[in-house]
């Protein structure tokens, strides 16, 4: 049987140094980028909680980018980089659900139009 080490170092499915990998990570990087900008920009506006949450949301978003970027190049080993991808993909569900279970319309103690 084959040695996962071996296949990485051969580069079978390794992911540092791939240019490939790192052309993706860094235009999903801008993308999420431009989105966390208009986040802040709505967050701004309109300064709710709600929109708090949806900016937070998606500042973590862009912070995966930036652990898969750093893992493309080198500086984020493996383990810690799926460590740290669940964890924030993690983190961004509970706080989506969290700004729609807690701030949906009829929510005990707000009041309706």
């Amino acid at each position: 049987m084959t040695d996962v080490r071996t296949l990485l170092a051969a580069g079978g499915w390794g992911v540092e140094g791939s240019v490939p990998l790192l052309v993706v990570v860094a235009v999903a990087g801008v993308g999420t980028g431009a989105l966390f900008v208009v986040s802040l920009l709505a967050y701004r506006r309109r300064r709710t909680k709600q929109y708090r949450l949806v900016c937070v949301a998606v500042g973590v978003l862009l912070a995966r980018s930036v652990v898969g970027a750093g893992t493309v190049l080198g500086y984020v080993p493996m383990p810690v980089h799926h460590f740290l991808e669940h964890s924030l993909d993690f983190l961004i569900a509970a706080i989506v659900l969290y700004a729609v279970y807690a701030h949906a319309p009829g929510t005990p103690g707000e009041s309706t139009p």
